[in-house]
């Protein structure tokens, strides 16, 4: 699922591009993409777009006239920006907005069809989209250690909830427990200051490190590979690859979609994590730690 760097780096591409101009007209290719009966889709043709943010992981359009487009890409959806008029892409298209410079087409892969949109009007419909957790690259260490510590959590679930925070998910969370030297199944309300204070520099090490990264690699065009898997990543993904700190394999605790990735020598003292379903078969088999494996 696109995070805070990959939605950040969107946003600045279509900034360039959309800002100021007229969505001429929107087209919609699966009629369940559209989660909103109204406004109707012929209510935005016309428009200008005033404004572009960011709620969580959702991009959001500003309309004149009060009305906002959001898009929720979820896992598995993109944006592509193509000539004006340009044909949905069969089997993947979900929607087109045409403007008078492009169009943007939104896609997404796979049989499961979870990428969203809703046409909202006003400011209070719009605010009832957002799940209200704090932006990391704008919160102090006071605003943090409260968020944090408000609900007795693992760190991986709190920073990936986004009641708490604003645009972190399963990848980012990933990289920044490693960076901060942290276990995903410690507890929130059981670090030691030094502890809350390497996770909240982590945090805005991490995410501005990958959005410098992704605009780099972006340049002045569109993002094409947005994708969670990069192979600059120190353990996301990389299940069984070595950590880049001290080469030990990365391991992984699977739970239904969901995959952990953590350095077991880095971040939990050599421990090895349970997995739920392997460690379960295994029983007794289970190793311990990173040395008995």
């Amino acid at each position: 699922m696109p995070e805070l760097p990959d939605i950040a780096v969107y946003l600045e591409a279509l900034q360039a591009r959309v800002l100021s101009h007229k969505l001429v007209k929107l087209r919609l290719a699966s009629p369940f993409v559209l989660r909103t009966v109204d406004p109707a889709p012929s209510d935005v043709a016309g428009r200008e777009v005033v404004s572009l943010g960011r709620l969580g992981k959702r991009i959001v359009f500003g309309l004149e006239g009060d009305l906002f487009i959001v898009l929720h890409l979820m896992i598995a959806g993109r944006l592509k920006w193509l000539a004006p008029g340009s044909k949905v892409p069969g089997k993947i298209g979900l929607a087109a907005f045409d403007f008078d410079n492009g169009t943007l087409v939104l896609t997404e892969a796979g049989s499961k069809r979870r990428a969203s949109i809703h046409i909202l009007r006003g400011e209070e419909a719009l605010r009832a989209h957002d799940p209200g957790g704090i932006e990391p690259l704008e919160m102090s260490l006071e605003d943090f250690r409260a968020a944090l510590t408000r609900e007795r959590h693992t760190l991986k679930r709190t920073l990936t909830d986004p009641h708490v925070f604003s645009g972190i998910g399963n990848a980012y969370s990933d990289e920044i427990l490693h960076r901060a030297r942290l276990s995903p199944v410690q507890m929130t309300t059981n670090l030691s200051d030094d502890e809350l204070a390497r996770l909240y520099g982590a945090i805005r090490e991490v995410l501005l490190e990958w959005i410098d990264r992704l605009r780099a690699g972006t340049g002045s065009g569109f993002p094409e590979k947005v994708t969670a898997f990069r192979p600059e990543m120190a353990v996301h993904g990389r299940y069984n690859q070595p950590c880049p700190v001290c080469r030990t394999l990365v391991q992984r605790i699977v739970h239904a979609e969901n995959e952990t990735n953590y350095c077991a020598r880095c971040q939990t003292g050599g421990k090895l994590l349970a997995d739920r379903a392997l460690s379960r078969l295994l029983k007794g088999d289970w190793p311990k730690s990173i040395d008995e494996l």
